[in-house]
């Protein structure tokens, strides 16, 4: 069986701390084409927060993950797919690699291990917030890009690798390097995509697209775009293989 990322070219990031752009829905974000819904965010978090977003999204034929920065933040709601769980490779503080998955696996005793999955985190602006939140090493080269998706991949069996660059555009080359040093592992993307240019640039080098402050800040005809840009670069992607 296929992972449940394997055909995701676009997903959506909605953050519970914030709000959607007035008048728009979620059901108007699940119409934009997108091809899943994570809600999560590094800061803010609450059970109360998460649970309405959760309940207002699944209704929609799309799949929805929570992905969790803390323990407090995660529910367990029919019609959630699942759990995409970052683990920092470059946190400086340890608790983003192992510390705070010990405190979820302690606490929670229903946990639906068949539906959790783990992303690879690389983080990479040094002003993000997850930057700060987890202390992350964000002085990398390509080089160093690749070896974290290369043992991400081939010595701590990560299917995903997501190279997070939360609130600005990154290289397109680090992200070329972190798509060379992997074989079979999905590489995310997300930072600083905004319209079908970016989307389709980073879809041409990054297997998934992910937006997320956009669709708070400008709304779906924008996030509309950037499924129009990360899907044209896949097919294209396609007809060259």
């Amino acid at each position: 069986m296929s992972a449940p990322w394997a055909d995701w070219d676009h997903v959506v990031k909605i953050d519970p701390d914030k709000t959607l752009v007035e008048g728009e829905t979620f059901e108007d974000v699940c119409a934009t084409g997108t091809d899943a819904l994570e809600i999560g965010g590094t800061t803010g978090m609450t059970e109360e927060k998460m649970a309405r977003f959760v309940e207002a999204t699944t209704k929609y034929d799309i799949p929805v993950y929570i992905e969790p920065s803390n323990v407090a933040a995660v529910v367990h709601r029919d019609g959630l797919d699942g759990y995409l769980v970052p683990v920092v490779l470059n946190a400086g503080d340890i608790f983003w690699m192992t510390g705070a998955h010990k405190e979820w696996a302690r606490l929670d005793d229903d946990i639906d291990w068949t539906h959790t999955y783990t992303e690879a985190y690389i983080v990479l602006n040094p002003d993000s917030s997850v930057a700060d939140y987890t202390q992350a090493d964000c002085d990398l080269g390509a080089d160093d890009v690749a070896a974290y998706a290369e043992i991400a991949e081939q010595m701590l069996g990560q299917e995903i690798v997501y190279v997070e660059y939360s609130g600005m555009l990154g290289d397109p080359e680090v992200v070329q390097a972190a798509a060379d040093g992997v074989d079979e592992a999905t590489v995310f993307y997300g930072g600083g995509i905004g319209d079908y240019d970016s989307a389709y640039e980073m879809g041409s080098r990054a297997d998934t697209v992910i937006v997320g402050d956009l669709v708070h800040d400008e709304g779906v005809d924008a996030v509309r775009e950037t499924v129009e840009g990360a899907k044209d670069a896949a097919a294209e992607l396609a007809d060259g293989a």
